[in-house]
């Protein structure tokens, strides 16, 4: 093995470990069940974080043990609309909490290169209120460096929404793009610098209609180069509209633009995506991106699908091929098959299974990653 291939692989996986450790939580897999719009469960426009009452009573429709006769939900479900199940007595109208916990084990190999690691992949509180149209969001929890880890803020904001579906906030936020799949390794979020480190400082202004979001953001650059000063930082913009079909299918386009740093040159990405429910228990994503460099004539191509099947009630299987290529010739690729198993008994504590296969088009070396955890919210 050469030099130059072991550091390859190491850098690799130290992608995986440390992009697989921020999951966003949010599921376009739930499209199936008519869920348009991340805010119908979630308190950011974006998706992920902490649910709101509506999403956390979800666990009647979603989970394997929660059905209940229509117009009898028992005192358990009630609980669990509420932080530690209504645990937590006198809390103000308005003010909403939450903690998420998330263990892991993750095993990669590649070439004769492997190793295998039982990490945390959250450990989150999260906390939010809402008033007359104006929401203070915030979450705090552990945070991984090299080496070690740190306790800190991946997202905080405060964002004031009028009747006429008119938004805006500002604070640290990930830019809208795309589909928000939960896993941040996908080669559409990595490729676009979308992963939970590139929360951006900015502000963003959203207009909802009954059919239409549009949302459209502003940053000086991300949050992390703009607190350590790492020579990355630089403006920052963000568009995407998405047009509901009814309630099985949304259309998706979005656009992303980052001016030149000390170390990173002019970009731009632009992208479509399109989710439809061709049966009751199945979702179909599809999302296709272009990134060009200026001063450089490759563009890199991106390619992902998501195919997700309930296969019983709370168990969702889920398929997702993924090509990354360049149009100059000789640049390297990647072709992943990835796959992976939701298991919801409720949707307040369950189990994810992936297993990932990527190719590496240049040199032929194929990687494999496997990755179980638990997830916990309160």
């Amino acid at each position: 093995m050469t030099v130059q291939k072991f550091v390859t692989r190491l850098v690799v996986a130290g992608a995986i470990v440390v992009g697989g450790a921020l999951q966003a939580h949010a599921e376009p897999m739930f499209l199936s069940k008519q869920y348009t719009r991340c805010t119908q469960c979630h308190y950011s426009e974006t998706g992920g974080g902490l649910l709101t009452s509506y999403g956390r009573s979800l666990t009647q429709e979603l989970s394997t043990t929660g059905h209940q006769a229509q117009g009898t939900p028992t005192e358990t479900a009630q609980g669990e609309e509420a932080f530690l199940w209504g645990a937590l007595k006198g809390v103000p109208k308005g003010l909403d909490f939450g903690v998420e916990l998330r263990p892991a084990h993750l095993s990669y190999d590649t070439a004769g290169f492997s190793f295998t690691r039982n990490l945390w992949m959250n450990a989150d509180a999260i906390g939010a209120y809402q008033s007359h149209g104006w929401t203070v969001y915030g979450e705090v929890g552990r945070q991984a460096t090299s080496p070690g880890w740190k306790v800190g803020s991946y997202e905080h904001w405060a964002g004031y929404k009028s009747s006429r579906g008119v938004g805006i906030r500002a604070g640290r936020f990930l830019p809208a793009y795309g589909v928000g799949f939960a896993d941040h390794t996908s080669l559409n979020r990595s490729t676009m610098s979308l992963t939970q480190y590139d929360q951006v400082y900015g502000v963003e202004m959203s207009v909802a209609a009954d059919h239409t979001l549009v949302q459209a953001s502003v940053s000086p650059g991300r949050a992390t180069s703009l607190i350590d000063d790492d020579g990355r930082q630089a403006f920052t913009a963000a568009g995407r509209w998405q047009m509901d079909l009814g309630t099985n299918g949304v259309l998706v386009a979005s656009g992303l633009y980052r001016n030149a740093s000390r170390l990173t040159v002019r970009n731009g990405s632009g992208g479509v995506a399109l989710g439809f429910t061709p049966a009751r228990r199945v979702s179909i994503w599809t999302q296709a991106d272009v990134q060009h460099r200026a001063g450089s004539e490759d563009n890199t191509y991106v390619l992902v699908n998501e195919t997700a099947i309930e296969a019983v009630r709370g168990v969702w299987l889920k398929v997702s091929p993924q090509v990354r290529s360049n149009n100059k010739s000789g640049a390297p690729g990647v072709r992943r098959l990835a796959l992976s198993a939701d298991l919801l008994p409720r949707t307040h504590w369950n189990v994810n299974i992936n297993y990932y296969r990527d190719r590496n088009t240049a040199n032929a070396v194929t990687s494999t990653i496997f990755l179980a955890q638990f997830h916990l919210y309160l």
